[in-house]
């Protein structure tokens, strides 16, 4: 947008020419323009011409800086996302013996670990739960066999008694005593 001293410098240009044209002399067809009023009007025509390609440059090259930030903004832009999209990566994966697991992958696998032990420990529960039983039902076995036993020397040693008893009555008998 053009600033106010170039919209006065157009305004003066304009009337320039105007002022030119009615202050010339016609001759038939023709308008006789004094030399020094031409002169006067290309050197302001000339001067608002290179000021506005200075302007016009100044402009371009704010445009080039812009352009220049932009794009510099977009490549810190873009390492951001890069580095965020990695931390992220990083964030949602475990390193576990040295192999990179996603966090859901890594956590299905410990309960699959889990689960395992429990199932093992669980196996390892009833098999000691049935050895046990075996055990109590092996020891209730030997003291019922023991007191069998206790028994069986019981009877025989007294059965034993009765029979050296009766021999040795027989044994006296036969003697005569």
């Amino acid at each position: 947008m053009p600033s106010f001293s170039q919209q006065k410098d157009t305004i003066s240009i304009k009337g320039n020419f105007d002022l030119i044209y009615n202050t010339s002399s016609t001759y038939k067809e023709y308008k006789i323009v004094r030399k020094s009023r031409l002169n006067n009007l290309r050197n302001k025509v000339s001067d608002s011409v290179k000021q506005l390609n200075n302007d016009l440059n100044l402009k371009g090259q704010r445009i080039n800086k812009l352009e220049q930030d932009l794009n510099n903004i977009n490549k810190v832009l873009l390492k951001n996302i890069a580095e965020k999209t990695s931390a992220i990566r990083l964030q949602n994966s475990i390193f576990f013996f040295g192999i990179k697991l996603k966090k859901s992958s890594y956590k299905f696998m410990v309960w699959m670990i889990f689960i395992l032990l429990v199932g093992v420990l669980s196996y390892f529960i009833f098999k000691y739960k049935n050895s046990f039983l075996t055990i109590l039902e092996a020891k209730e076995n030997l003291l019922q066999a023991e007191e069998e036993l206790v028994m069986f020397k019981k009877k025989s040693i007294e059965s034993d008694q009765k029979l050296r008893r009766q021999l040795q009555d027989e044994i006296n008998k036969q003697r005569g005593i």
